[in-house]
């Protein structure tokens, strides 16, 4: 054993292959039964594809995007993912069989989308128009099974947050815990919106353009007063050399940030295990520190170019970084056995 002082080896990741191209973003699917969870990454194939959270192991690829694909998520219950594309819509898929259930027509490229904490059947989209907007889709149900059409809902039939707020593209999404905030990264300027007067709240210059902005969660069951942010969600945010966090119901309240010695491209949050994971902007390597004092813990090396998103498990088992490389590396992030690894620290090989 090292001293505990010093940085331990990176364990040994899996890598998920099946991209041809860069894969902008990835995330997690709450935990289901059994815990359960996937994980849906974007690429700029066009080809976006649900995975076991757990091993990585393909599940499926949903076929219908004309363009790249900037992000996906997974609805709170997984029963649908939605997709932003470069093709000007949002498309909502069913998980279990992969048909496309409903096209959101946009009048230019589609970055962003969220759903809400708890609510599968409303999204939210943002891009290059400038424009948060947010589709209900339960006023339009899919139809019965077996009848292939999928419902097309256009941009009149959404209803626009904040108009004419926003003079940058938007680049993320987020929906706080409280479900009548939303948060939008746009440009070098966080904004919070108030869902109810549909007006922006707050606004917050940060130093750089944010290359990264997510609502970092543990499953309910796994969460607990003593995480950081008090078991509620955090919002982690990449601007410029550093890292900022929020919490609370409504992910305004700072809890820290940290100014690192490098541009930081995508942030992680490990609420449990109290650190923080960055990829560095210029770089390929993920950097792992401390949230007590921000000190450098480990240093991730594997991926052959930048790492553009890095998301934790819902469980906080494993942490997943997705590359301009076209790869996700899945780290693990606990004590002995998980998913394929067979046992050890999180610090030690699989060999």
């Amino acid at each position: 054993m090292g001293d505990a002082s010093t940085p331990r080896p990176s364990c040994v990741p899996l890598t998920c292959h099946g991209h041809s191209r860069p894969v902008p973003h990835i995330s997690f699917s709450p935990l289901e039964n059994q815990d359960i969870y996937y994980m849906i990454s974007a690429c700029k194939d066009g080809n976006p594809m649900l995975r076991d959270g757990q091993t990585g192991d393909w599940i499926g690829t949903f076929l219908g995007h004309k363009g790249a694909v900037w992000q996906g998520r997974l609805s709170p219950d997984a029963t649908t993912a939605a997709t932003a594309s470069a093709d000007f819509t949002a498309k909502v898929w069913d998980t279990h069989t992969g048909e496309l259930l409903y096209v959101l027509q946009h009048d230019h490229i589609v970055r962003a989308v969220a759903y809400p904490f708890e609510q599968s059947r409303m999204l939210a989209t943002g891009g290059f128009e400038k424009k948060l907007r947010i589709f209900d889709l339960q006023e339009q149900p899919p139809t019965s099974e077996g009848t292939a059409s999928p419902i097309t809902i256009t941009t009149s039939q959404a209803f626009e947050i904040g108009e004419g707020v926003h003079t940058h593209p938007i680049k993320f999404i987020v929906w706080a815990k409280d479900p009548s905030v939303l948060i939008t990264a746009s440009g070098d300027t966080l904004r919070w919106f108030d869902l109810p007067t549909r007006q922006c709240t707050r606004a917050i210059k940060l130093e750089a353009e944010i290359k990264s902005c997510e609502l970092v969660s543990l499953a309910p069951s796994h969460s607990a007063p003593t995480d950081i942010g008090g078991g509620q969600p955090v919002l982690a945010v990449a601007a410029g050399k550093t890292a900022y966090f929020w919490g609370g119901l409504k992910a305004q309240d700072e809890l820290k940030q940290f100014k690192l010695s490098h541009g930081i491209a995508s942030v992680g949050l490990d609420l449990k295990g109290r650190k923080f994971v960055v990829g560095e902007d210029p770089g390929t390597w993920a950097h792992v520190y401390s949230w007590e004092d921000g000190k450098e813990l480990d240093v991730h090396k594997g991926h052959h170019g930048p790492i553009w998103s890095i998301a934790f498990s819902p469980d906080g088992n494993l942490y997943a970084t997705g590359s301009e490389d076209g790869t996700i590396k899945m780290w693990k992030n606990c004590e002995g056995f998980y998913g394929l690894w067979r046992g050890g620290a999180p610090g030690s090989s699989t060999d």
